[in-house]
């Protein structure tokens, strides 16, 4: 197919999600390589992402553009391409978030830099989506996301928590100050686990850098959030398990994590690669077969939209404080990270993901958890 056949195509294909090539809309794409289509075709999601990190096209409101063409379904119209067969089958053969493998995602992610997640996040260090019902602004909407979870699992004075990838501690510092618990954090980042300690100082706090399927210990309440996506279908039953293990009875669970509209056993190949290497998103079905004859499902709260606002909100403050860290990165790493957060805003927008919270619950609480919102 000559390339002029390749833009042809892919000019029909948008078109099904009102986007023009060289068009006049903030959400139509500039293309300034004529070579973009045929490696669009040829690698799919990866020679989209990388192309854009090369610089060979640009769409003023990247967001909106991968909203209309998600919405549109249009990988519906694609073969599946080579590098999105190959994770597949390699995710089958081998556990990709085995014990061993555990820490990469840390070096290769969350060890990017303190200061860039800094500049980035809210004050309280929260890497995962905030709770916008009655919230102005990211401050407010991580504040009542925390303060929502700690409603949820009814913590009180003087119970023991763990906290299932603990980040830079946003969550265990706000469960300290706020509910007066003693909280165990655990992470597999050596970055967040320092800068954790440090922000959580003189608190009732342990971080540890540690694999959850060393846990043993026993606590009245336990919490992971935005860690199950690291986890990998091959190890959701064994994560239960731990959990289960490690839970006191009449304790509760609570699980916040992105969630999928179908069953993966892979990721996207370009956010794979450079975001979350080893990563997936679980689904309904693979949670339930996790949770079978282990829990007890008490609630389960669907807020995806607010993913959007919340991806919004970090890409804000990055571009506005890109120039106090420009001098670690390159222009082709704001790229990168600027594509990541907008097409995920955009992925969120058109409900391509969800985010749950789950609470889960050993043999069911006698009466019920209310289902707080």
């Amino acid at each position: 197919m000559a390339v002029s056949k390749y833009r042809r195509f892919a000019a029909k294909l948008l078109n099904l999600a009102g986007v023009t090539i060289n068009g006049s809309q903030p959400y139509d794409i500039q293309v300034y390589e004529e070579n973009f289509y045929r490696r669009v075709f040829s690698q799919g999601s990866l020679g989209l992402g990388e192309s854009y990190m090369d610089g060979w096209w640009d769409v003023p409101a990247l967001d909106e553009f991968f909203y209309r063409i998600l919405r549109a379904r249009l990988d519906r119209h694609i073969r599946k391409y080579p590098a999105l067969i190959l994770q597949t089958a390699l995710a089958r053969l081998f556990n990709r978030q085995s014990s061993r493998r555990a820490f990469i995602i840390g070096k290769r992610h969350y060890d990017t830099g303190n200061e860039l997640f800094q500049c980035m996040l809210d004050s309280g260090m929260n890497y995962s989506c905030g709770y916008w019902k009655n919230a102005s602004g990211l401050e407010e909407a991580q504040q009542a996301k925390l303060d929502l979870i700690c409603r949820k699992i009814a913590l009180k004075a003087g119970m023991k928590v763990l906290d299932i990838g603990c980040g830079w501690g946003g969550f265990a510092k706000f469960a300290a100050e706020k509910y007066q618990v003693e909280v165990t954090g655990i992470t597999v980042s050596q970055e967040q686990a320092a800068l954790a300690r440090e922000r959580c100082r003189g608190l009732p706090i342990q971080i540890r850098l540690q694999d959850y399927r060393s846990l043993q210990e026993k606590f009245d309440r336990v919490v992971s959030v935005g860690m199950f996506e690291h986890v990998g279908y091959k190890n959701y039953r064994r994560f239960m398990e731990v959990v289960r293990r490690c839970l006191k009875t009449g304790g509760l669970f609570l699980l916040h994590t992105i969630g999928s509209n179908q069953s993966v056993r892979s990721t996207d190949p370009w956010i794979e690669k450079y975001i979350f290497p080893n990563s997936m998103l679980p689904s309904v079905e693979q949670i339930g077969k996790a949770i079978n004859r282990l829990f007890v499902m008490e609630d389960w709260h669907n807020f995806g939209p607010d993913y959007d606002k919340t991806l919004l909100a970090w890409y804000q403050n990055f571009n506005r404080n890109w120039p106090k860290i420009r001098r670690n990165y390159d222009e082709r790493f704001y790229r990168m990270w600027k594509y990541f957060l907008l097409s995920c805003a955009g992925s969120f927008r058109a409900r391509a993901n969800q985010l749950w919270q789950i609470v889960l619950s050993e043999e069911g609480i006698v009466g019920g958890v209310p289902a707080i919102r």
